[in-house]
């Protein structure tokens, strides 16, 4: 028991119910509350969309933890932290929020389904804003299990940028792989923006070509291990895991539907 994973930090693109049902935010919303109930400590964060009503779901401001600036391209961004509680999980929620990146109405694309030209900094402020947040609650997790495209540069940040904060220093990443990567490519300049810390050019070289499968790609480089969350996620990305010989937990469909799936993953989690 003393060398089980106590502490798990969920970094979600969607969770249940701020947005609709989906594989992605069903795990985001009972993954958490299942290893709650599994006796380990738990936070978890998504992205504060425009979507999401704020006083139907009852997000307030966490004046604490908010009031930092993110630089991005040379500019200031504010980071501000909301948080919601679900109730029926006793859980909260985490939000990432910043006026220019997520108060749109469709998370990841216009009404025309055109994505956002900026959603390469979009990344990089989430991911960002999920580790400084995370310092500033002096909470230090044994594992970040990254879920979604949004949250891929976070792996990379948490290996090099922060590699020497204590409260990061015995975190292993898990990254579950879903089939929502991108399709249309990124910012040409994504891998010049992302640069922060000790993360250099030839850490990003991947993102020289800024497409949805290399910035996977990024993430899998800095993972402990993998969890193919869909059952078809691209073929390229699922070859890159195999290749750099990272522990792969399968996709299991029945799993996901009876809710075995949790306890898969917590032994997933302490086998890193």
């Amino acid at each position: 028991m003393s060398d089980m994973k106590q502490r798990i930090l969920f970094v979600n693109s969607e969770i249940y119910p701020y947005l609709p049902e989906s594989d992605i935010a069903n795990v985001g919303r009972y993954l958490p509350q299942g290893i709650q109930e599994r006796r380990r400590e738990i936070r978890s964060f998504m992205p504060r969309f425009g979507c999401i009503n704020e006083r139907k779901n009852q997000l307030h401001e966490v004046i604490r933890l908010s009031g930092m600036n993110i630089i991005i391209a040379e500019v200031d961004r504010p980071l501000i932290i909301k948080v919601a509680s679900i109730s029926s999980a006793r859980i909260q929620v985490y939000f990432i929020d910043n006026e220019d990146y997520f108060r749109r109405k469709q998370p990841f694309c216009d009404a025309s389904g055109k994505p956002f030209e900026d959603n390469d900094e979009r990344a990089i402020f989430f991911a960002r804003g999920v580790l400084e947040t995370v310092k500033k609650l002096r909470w230090a997790p044994d594992v970040i299990h990254c879920q979604g495209w949004i949250s891929h540069l976070l792996p990379a940040y948490l290996k090099k940028a922060y590699r020497d904060d204590p409260i990061f220093s015995s975190s292993k990443v898990v990254l579950s792989l879903y089939d929502d990567t991108p399709t249309t490519p990124f910012h040409p300049a994504f891998a010049q923006k992302a640069r922060f810390g000790g993360l250099t050019q030839e850490d990003l070289a991947v993102l020289e070509t800024p497409t949805g499968i290399n910035l996977a790609k990024l993430a899998v480089q800095y993972a402990d291990g993998v969890i193919l969350g869909a059952e078809k996620v691209e073929p390229e990305i699922v070859a890159h895991c195999k290749a750099l010989g990272l522990p792969i937990l399968p996709f299991d469909r029945k799993a996901l539907e009876d809710g075995s799936y949790m306890d898969a993953y917590c032994g997933f989690y302490d086998e890193l």
